[in-house]
């Protein structure tokens, strides 16, 4: 087993859960409402719907970007 190949692989994968972090965080920053309230409190499932696409379209850039 190649231990700097595991390495770099921790490596990569811990930089891009904190750029997917940060940019999470961004977004929910430049929404006119909180995030959290409206979609626990409030459970508004559309917008769980277009925060989690969100989601999947940032981590698909940071793992193209990686990769």
């Amino acid at each position: 087993m190649n231990w700097l190949t595991v390495a770099n692989s921790a490596i990569y994968a811990t930089l891009g859960v904190v750029i997917f972090c940060i940019t999470f965080i961004v977004v929910d920053q430049l929404t006119p409402y909180d995030l959290w309230k409206e979609l626990v409190e409030k459970k508004n499932t559309a917008l769980a719907i277009v925060v989690g696409f969100a989601a999947l379209g940032i981590c698909i850039i940071v793992a193209a970007a990686i990769h």
